[in-house]
């Protein structure tokens, strides 16, 4: 194993040293980020609504997966270098100055401009990767590489879930210098690859690569796999837009911490948030821990079956742990539907690029793989429709409490600047002379908010079922 290690050159582990990193600041803050937006400015948040929330992700990721088209035409012609220092900029600064907003807008465009700094990196560090690897090392390279992504992934949201217990603004000062740390790497220890010899103009590079995915997309297998897939990522992506939200307004983790602290009050301490409850993003990291333990279990089980079989197997366990973690409040369940969940997207989701990858022709690959963002892309705007004006209607606790108390003829009021959600929540406690945890239950049995999970597990089986479809009636029948 050291020996096959030694054939990596330096470069295939600085990059992945700054895989690591960018992931670590980007889900550092990601994975709290629909919690942020949304919880009581009292408490450090923004107290916006769902509605504004999900646009807001769904909008900025959408279009964070879609520039690289855009962004690998400006690395080729200016260098990988350059474009990684100037990844490395905007990242470090949009982290900073998110931070400091409040303004709806401002916020959406600080976003938008971290999406640009991630869209520029994102091509170059995966072209590095494939410039260091050959056909005896790129499959335990692209490996290792999955593997550094998963734990920035786990790392990130733990550390940041302790920084906002200070400050939310710690959140950001620390993506901001975990960022900054790869200027280092950049500087004293990246080699700038070979790239091919441009003569054409920017602009050309560019129409050229537009160009380049229509001809691709009229491949009609290719399309209809792209846009199937999409149902996929739109349930994926409800794990970091609805789930901490969900977890942060439905489920009572002081059952959990308290049960932690009962085994050990050291592991209460690591995991507790000093308030004797446990914050959704702990329990959210628990998808990364699986995938870093068991990817190569669960690799080694389904290397037996086609790709779209393996997807359409991985799909289907997956939509059942994402149902399951909607469909009850009781934060011990989380454990096993997050399993049941990463199981699933462990089986899939690295199938999908390989199975692109095998449709393709010999001589269209790389063109086809480039399109593999697309889905990507739709899903998460998919996905932050759902996570906003769905969510907001169906499930969101402030909407019911409305609803209930309009119902009741009580007086309803106004959140502001001056009288927060927290406020509110209190003034509904003292109408209906409860306290908090039978509020939140009396409001669960009446209006069984947990019921999203049919239309999340629903997205994710027809996604299943429609693939299966697909392999039956048009991939088995084209290879006759």
């Amino acid at each position: 194993m050291a020996n096959i290690f030694s054939k990596f050159p330096r470069n295939f582990w600085v990059a992945n040293t700054m895989e690591l990193f960018e992931r670590w600041a980007w889900y550092g803050l990601f994975n709290v980020l629909a919690i942020y937006l949304t919880s009581s400015i009292d408490t450090g948040g923004l107290g916006f609504t769902q509605e504004q929330k999900g646009p807001l992700m769904g909008t900025v990721v959408a279009i964070l997966y879609f520039l690289p088209v855009i962004t690998g035409s400006i690395a080729d012609r200016l260098g990988y270098k350059k474009v990684l220092l100037l990844s490395f900029g905007i990242l470090s600064t949009g982290y900073l100055i998110m931070g400091h907003l409040t303004n709806y807008s401002l916020v959406f465009g600080a976003f938008f401009f971290i999406a640009i700094g991630g869209a520029l990196f994102k091509p170059v560090i995966s072209a590095t990767i494939a410039k260091t690897t050959n056909k005896e090392n790129s499959s335990i390279g692209f490996g290792i590489f999955y593997m550094m992504v998963n734990v920035g992934a786990m790392i990130g949201p733990f550390i940041a879930s302790k920084m906002r217990e200070i400050s939310w603004d710690y959140v950001f000062y620390l993506s901001s210098g975990i960022i900054a740390l790869n200027f280092i790497l950049v500087l004293f220890f990246y080699k700038e690859p070979e790239r091919p010899d441009l003569n054409e103009t920017f602009f050309h590079s560019i129409s050229k690569a537009f160009k380049n995915i229509v001809t691709a997309l009229k491949d009609l297998k290719l399309l209809g796999f792209l846009i199937l897939i999409v149902g996929f990522w739109a349930m994926y992506f409800q794990l970091f837009y609805t789930l901490p939200v969900f977890i942060d307004q439905w489920t009572d983790t002081t059952l959990l911490f308290n049960w932690m602290d009962a085994i050990s009050p050291q592991l209460s301490a690591i995991f507790g948030n000093g308030q004797g409850a446990v914050n959704p993003e702990m329990l959210l990291n628990m998808d990364a821990i699986y995938i870093v333990i068991f990817q190569v279990i669960i690799s080694g089980i389904v290397m037996k079956l086609r790709p779209l079989q393996a997807m359409i197997v991985g799909i289907f366990i997956a939509s059942i742990g994402i149902g399951l973690t909607f469909a009850f409040n009781n934060p011990f369940y989380l454990f096993l539907s997050i399993l049941i969940f990463a199981f699933g997207e462990m089986a899939s989701s690295p199938k999908i690029t390989e199975y692109i990858g095998r449709i393709a022709p010999s001589d269209k690959v790389g063109l086809y793989m480039g399109c593999s963002f697309l889905p990507m892309s739709g899903g998460n705007f998919l996905a932050g429709i759902l996570s906003g004006q769905v969510y907001g209607g169906w499930s969101d606790k402030l909407t019911l409490l409305r609803q209930d108390m309009a119902v009741k003829g009580m007086e309803i009021p106004s959140i502001s600047d001056t009288f927060t959600q927290n406020d509110f929540y209190r003034h509904a406690e003292t109408a209906y002379h409860m306290n908090h945890i039978e509020l939140t239950n009396y409001l669960w049995i009446n209006y069984s908010p947990g019921n999203i999970w049919y239309l999340f597990t629903g997205i994710g089986v027809a996604t299943a079922l429609l693939l299966l479809l697909f392999d039956t009636l048009v991939m088995k029948k084209s290879s006759e």
